[in-house]
């Protein structure tokens, strides 16, 4: 289910986020963003990411990731580009048909 709402977009990213994922939610910062195909597809993998993984072991899995890359690189947006999650997001975004051939724990081989 997708969510405009600035303010929860902003209080669950930080404030660095245009759109975040807080299963079973997509939370967009503003309408426009619903226009945007990669955005959505971007976050709708991480629901099927969450939903492999478990919800609550992919969100500790998510957050420990972003701490030992912020730790190693010393900057929210490198620690946060090097997450596995946001690593496969981000390269498969553009396939509109990824999530229709996506094999289960694909985001393994972005560790």
């Amino acid at each position: 289910m997708i969510i405009v709402s600035k303010f929860w977009t902003n209080f669950f990213s930080f404030g660095k986020a245009n759109a975040i994922t807080i299963y079973p939610f997509i939370f967009l910062k503003n309408t426009f963003f619903k226009q945007q195909d990669d955005l959505i597809r971007h976050e709708r993998i991480h629901l099927r990411q969450a939903l492999e993984l478990g919800i609550l072991f992919f969100y500790i899995w998510y957050l420990i990731e972003f701490v030992v890359h912020f730790i190693q690189f010393r900057d929210f947006d490198k620690a946060y580009r090097r997450i596995s999650f946001e690593r496969e997001a981000y390269d498969r975004e553009g396939e509109t048909d990824y999530l229709s051939k996506r094999k289960i724990w694909a985001f393994w081989r972005y560790l």
